[in-house]
């Protein structure tokens, strides 16, 4: 270990040395050996050699995230290497390598920080940088590689990774097996992937397609209930995609993995698919959450084109996988659902999540900047998932459908087992049409933030209208605007007009109403809900609309109004309780359940978040009897189940909690509502926040009813963050501190949500602050998704100025803290601060 460095080396893989290694390395193959024990105390030993060929013989630095005491052996050429580790890297000198072919052979012991080690199991997530954390390697997803796989592992544990095993062999004793697989594909280092444990495995064909689901679910008649659907649906998305994109699946195995608790809804690993068990495994399912489920399955076939197949060259466009993941996905699981309003469900899926980022102060353009892979883990959020597919659909309809399409087939044939860019992309879109792509671009993808969209009236000296305009304003730059069109409804007494507003050129759309006397009812834009923004409505439409929105018989202008009047609520121009008034008005009346799901969440948050504690006591029966009264009357299950959602996060009078008491009790039942498991330990957690009985008796109780280790090892934990003790949740708090008591990260972030719970309040606020400082760790020790996330439910049960000062302390007192992760703190405070200015200290 000789060798020394010159200056220091950069942590992560910076832009800079990707693009470098970009240059320099080909014909990359990885033969990995891992001896895995049963006990996941236990260290994990592996061995690696890498082949490659160097395009000029030059100093080298190789990826391994771990300390240097877990290098226990290094062979350059065949031979003892002198290197130089430091900062997550092996450096090699020129002088050790060859122009052409090399080969670096390691024995180390993995890092467990990407190897989610558990009693009976284990499973990889390398996303987006963690590979290097479990084995040295090239850790960026431009440097594609083949990959040979040998696992060591206990003789009752069964192995699955990207491509079958074509060698077993149980050792003398019997206590282990080897699994050797075929070599790989050429794939990136974060999609390569193995899992071992305790699973049970399924094989089903499907016209030839051999298709094997692993699991590790007790309840066998679940599973029976689910594996029919569950393998129609991958048939089908496979066939889907083959058609649309006019080229078969490019890998050869396919294969899934349900894993319990996992941390995302999926993962697109070829050839081994991981998912989170819940997410398949449906208990007694409505069609929306068969539609939930069929979508998710798509999403993830759709990256073995979109991500696997192709692959962005960069971290800063991890969004060009997702959004053609979910595009894709919201096409191809149409036909099977006609009894679904699809264009209402993806007004419903994507525009709220989208809205609650483009508002707050932490938005970001679709398209990020990334300077090293280390940070590559907050660019992920609802900007990716949501506003993208929205951004997409626009682009569609700019170009135009076919173009679209042939524009994705040549990609995919230009790019395959490759990598591109969204420049790439849109250099072969400019092949299909001859529309502006590049001031498209340029306000879609490369802008933040959203329209804001204002209605200015010109009036007669009697008040009636004379002309109005509509006019885009973003606050940074009033110059730009978003090309859109979308319509517009405008009303009189006794005239209704429906104009299509262009704004794909222009800033402003502007009408004469040469009406003299007449009296404007409402003024509604985007009433089709293709328009993408804020649209402020004036104060005689948002009168009309609290209280005739039934008038509307188009259930996507509902959906698009209660968009509108929640973004306006949000921005004050409706009191909350006008706004609780009209929700519990109009859903007696409303048929959609998609709508209904936004009202009741809506109504959640506004109840608990921008109601006084006097107000939420004065309203709380009311709101409680109607939800009930739904519950009991409505058809089908699926609204039913609606209504007991919002019952269970919203009861807090004593006749509303004896109801949630005897539903737990099963002292009474709701005729055609079953409910799971997952339901009655749902209402055990809210039983306990509530303090209706004693938590460790209604904790306890629940999981004496729970049979399946896993889920009753996560209650266990759960439990801790719902004692009465308020030493025992600051000891469950303090103990968050410690990276390994955080490595379940769905038992986490429940937990989470009833330590902050509302009710937990005054007795949480103070974790505010370490929690925040907590976040730089949170980004390098966990997934993608937990850091946003765990500021989502530490601060999603407050409204206190004491909670907003928290945070604003924090980001005043951390002037130069990472612009990515200030993001999510700014997304995730938007409605607290939202709330403190709303609230007051309790409005009198």
């Amino acid at each position: 270990m000789a060798c020394t460095s010159e200056k220091p080396l950069e942590s992560g893989v910076s832009w800079q040395l990707a693009r470098q290694r970009g240059n320099l390395l080909q014909a990359i193959k990885y033969d990995l050996t891992f001896n895995i024990p049963a006990k996941s105390s236990l260290p994990l030993e592996g061995n690696v050699k890498i082949s490659f060929n160097l395009t000029e013989q030059r100093d080298l630095q190789l990826d391994f995230n771990a300390e240097a005491s877990q290098i226990k052996k290094v062979l350059v050429q065949g031979k003892s290497a002198n290197y130089h580790f430091e900062a997550g890297h092996l450096l090699f000198h020129a002088d050790q390598l060859n122009p052409g072919g090399n080969t670096i052979e390691i024995d180390f012991i993995a890092g467990d920080l990407a190897l989610n080690r558990n009693e009976d199991f284990l499973y990889t997530l390398f996303v987006p940088d963690r590979a290097s954390s479990a084995f040295p390697c090239f850790d960026q997803p431009d440097l594609k590689a083949k990959f040979s796989l040998t696992l060591h592992i206990p003789s009752d544990w069964i192995a699955i990774a990207n491509e079958d095993p074509i060698h077993l062999q149980t050792s003398d004793d019997g206590k282990t097996v080897l699994y050797k697989f075929e070599e790989t594909l050429p794939i990136s280092t974060y999609l390569f992937s193995f899992a071992t444990g305790k699973f049970q495995s399924v094989t089903e064909k499907r016209a030839e397609r051999a298709m094997t689901l692993y699991h590790r679910e007790t309840d066998t008649t679940k599973l029976q209930k689910n594996l029919k659907e569950i393998f129609d649906l991958h048939f089908e998305a496979l066939s889907w995609l083959e058609a649309y994109t006019g080229m078969d699946y490019p890998f050869r195995k396919f294969g899934f993995l349900l894993i319990p608790d996992f941390q995302y809804g999926g993962m697109e690993h070829p050839g081994a698919i991981l998912y989170r068990a819940s997410s398949l495994l449906l208990e007694h399912p409505t069609i929306h959450q068969k539609l939930s489920r069929a979508n998710l399955i798509a999403h993830e076939t759709a990256h073995m084109w979109f991500g696997n197949l192709v692959t962005m060259k960069w971290f800063d466009d991890v969004w060009l996988k997702e959004v053609f993941a979910n595009f894709l996905a919201d096409k191809m699981v149409q036909p099977a659902f006609p009894e679904i309003n699809h264009d209402l469900r993806f007004l419903m899926a994507h525009y709220p999540q989208a809205y609650a980022v483009d508002r707050t102060l932490g938005t970001h353009p679709v398209q990020q900047s990334l300077d090293n892979l280390k940070n590559a883990g907050t660019l992920y959020g609802a900007i990716i998932y949501h506003k993208a597919p929205i951004v997409m659909k626009q682009l569609e309809l700019f170009i135009g459908k076919e173009a679209m399409r042939s524009s994705l087939q040549e990609y995919l044939v230009n790019y395959n087992f490759s990598n591109a860019s969204w420049d790439d992309l849109i250099a072969v879109i400019n092949n299909f049409t001859e529309r502006d792509t590049q001031k498209w671009d340029k306000a879609w993808v490369k802008t933040a933030g959203w329209p804001r969209i204002f209605y200015q009236p010109k009036k007669h000296r009697d008040g009636s209208l004379r002309r109005w305009t509509l006019y885009q304003a973003n606050k940074d730059n009033e110059k730009d605007w978003w090309p859109q069109h979308f319509q517009l409804h405008l009303k009189t007494r006794d005239t209704l007009m429906i104009y299509e507003v262009d704004m794909e050129t222009k800033l402003a759309y502007s009408r004469n109403w040469d009406r003299p006397n007449s009296r404007l009812t409402y003024l509604l834009p985007n009433s089709d809900g293709r328009g993408y923004g804020y649209f402020q409505l004036d104060q005689v439409t948002i009168d009309y609309l609290l209280d005739n929105i039934m008038d509307f018989q188009d259930p996507v202008t509902r959906a698009s109004v209660w968009l509108m009047l929640w973004e306006n609520f949000l921005e004050e121009q409706i009191p909350p309780s006008r706004l609780v008034q009209s929700i519990i008005e109009v859903l007696p009346k409303e048929s959609e359940p998609l709508i209904m799901d936004k009202l009741v969440n809506d109504l959640s948050i506004v109840f608990w978040k921008f109601l006084t504690s006097e107000e939420r006591s004065q309203l709380a029966v009311k709101i409680e009897g109607v939800l009930l009264n739904l519950m009991i009357n409505l058809e089908p299950e699926a609204l039913k189940k609606v209504f007991f959602k919002g019952l269970t996060q919203i009861a807090i009078s004593q006749q509303g909690v004896e109801v949630l008491l005897k539903l737990w009790q099963e002292n009474i039942k709701i005729e055609g509502m079953t409910l799971g498991e997952s339901d009655f330990t749902r209402l055990a957690y809210e039983l306990a926040v509530r303090e209706a009985m004693d938590p460790k008796i209604v904790l306890t109780e629940q999981m004496n009813r729970v049979n399946n280790p896993d889920r009753k090892r996560k209650m266990e934990f759960v439990s801790s963050a719902l004692s009465l003790s308020s030493e025992e949740r600051d000891g469950f708090f303090a103990s968050l501190r410690d990276a390994e008591n955080r490595s379940h990260e769905p038992w986490v972030l429940e937990a989470l949500r009833y330590l902050h719970h509302p009710l937990r309040a005054t007795s949480s606020v103070k974790y505010i602050p370490e929690s925040l400082a907590l976040l730089e760790e949170l980004q390098q020790t966990g997934d993608i998704f937990f850091p946003k996330r765990w500021l989502d439910q530490t601060l999603s049960g407050h409204q206190s100025a004491e909670a907003a000062n928290y945070v604003r302390q924090f980001l005043y007192g951390n002037p130069h803290y990472p612009q990515h992760l200030k993001n999510k703190i700014l997304q995730s405070a938007d409605l607290l601060f939202r709330a403190e200015n709303m609230v007051g200290s309790e409005r009198p």
